[in-house]
């Protein structure tokens, strides 16, 4: 009997740690509502009522919400956590290219996770201590839209896991690239294919 206790009082302590280290949300997460960010870059993007106009009806809701608001969309109930296809993900807002296919991988999170950014310039780092946890957002560089948030239990070369909502992503496969205007993106699928 204490052989039992011990393994299942083992596998809630492994349960609520990997749930933290996912940056699994809380209940109030599914509600819009702002977020707590502590630093200025959350409130240095006023949106004109204009500007905020154009974005509702531009995007659904749920992107709203999670590009706008700081929202996060529930694990494995969206759009590109299993996604395996080759192409890049594009901020939904602007179109700004953010990540590639190439340096995804499953963290078992039910969000879609990158070791990388497709450029450390498109995407900037803010500190985020809502919801009681210590994180590091993600958010696209000229869009301002909240991306997501970045840990350092990634696999290598990085170490980083850039857990992303797919809300906040749009998905160019890599035949529709040079179409869409990412054709300066095809090298590096050339070059993984040569790999």
């Amino acid at each position: 009997m204490l052989v039992v206790c011990a393994v299942v009082f083992a596998a809630l302590g492994a349960a609520v740690f990997f749930l933290n280290r996912a940056g699994a949300q809380k209940k109030e997460d599914l509600t819009p509502t702002q977020s707590s960010m502590t630093t200025s870059s959350s409130t240095d993007s006023k949106t004109s009522p204009s500007k905020d106009t154009d974005l509702r009806k531009k995007l659904t809701p749920e992107q709203y919400r999670v590009t706008q608001m700081c929202g996060t969309e529930p694990p494995f109930n969206n759009a590109y956590w299993n996604n395996h296809q080759p192409g890049i993900y594009v901020d939904v807002v602007t179109g700004e290219p953010l990540f590639t296919s190439l340096d995804k991988f499953d963290s078992g999170s039910g969000w879609p996770s990158f070791t990388k950014p497709i450029a450390k310039d498109y995407v900037k780092e803010n500190t985020d201590t809502s919801h009681g946890m210590d994180r590091t957002e993600v958010k696209s560089r000229s869009g301002n839209s909240h991306l997501g948030h970045v840990f350092d239990d990634g696999p290598g070369p990085t170490g980083l896991r850039y857990c992303i909502n797919s809300a906040s992503l749009r998905f160019i496969p890599v035949e529709k690239l040079k179409e869409e205007g990412y054709g300066q993106f095809l090298p590096l699928f050339s070059a993984a294919e040569k790999k």
